[in-house]
């Protein structure tokens, strides 16, 4: 379960925590600071969550008018959405609009490989390179292949899990 809370801007009012846009607005309406004044604006921070929602609350940046939207995709996407959303917002600063965003619009190629050296030893076993003889396959130089592979490609760490991506 994802927790958030509502740091008050007003320095006479104390937070809360809150699951749910639901409880967030009934704590909201009822929260009055030290003078009886109703309190507006909040500072949205994330306190508990699965990794990966953590992950994508960063590239997300969470704040007062987005966190409904938030709860609404940590519900919905599952994780390869989310790392869809993770790497093409949070690596390749793909922008989005929190009531319309769908991963599947973002142009990003991702594989799950623990360097880019096992991406270049990946496309050669699937034949990117065309066919090789087996009789040449010891004399391949995987890391030349992956110094190119670098010009576009690029690592990254989710949720304990190495990640080589591109952006389109």
């Amino acid at each position: 379960m994802t927790t958030l809370y509502a740091n008050p801007y007003d320095r006479e009012a104390a937070g809360f925590y809150f699951d749910s846009a639901e409880d967030y607005a009934s704590k909201a309406a009822a929260l009055r600071n030290s003078f009886g004044d109703r309190v507006e604006e909040f500072e949205i921070d994330l306190i508990n969550g699965d990794g990966i929602d953590i992950a994508l609350a960063k590239a997300w940046e969470l704040n007062q008018c987005n966190f409904k939207a938030y709860f609404d995709v940590c519900g919905n996407w599952d994780e390869d959405d989310k790392r869809r959303f993770i790497i093409a917002v949070g690596e390749c600063g793909y922008d989005f609009d929190s009531e319309n965003v769908k991963p599947a619009d973002f142009e990003v190629d991702i594989y799950d490989c623990n360097s880019i050296r096992d991406l270049a030893e990946r496309f050669v076993d699937e034949g990117l390179f065309g066919d090789i003889p087996s009789h040449l396959v010891n004399y391949i130089d995987y890391d030349a292949i992956a110094r190119d592979l670098e010009m576009d490609y690029s690592e990254t760490y989710i949720n304990g899990q190495y990640l080589i991506y591109r952006c389109g």
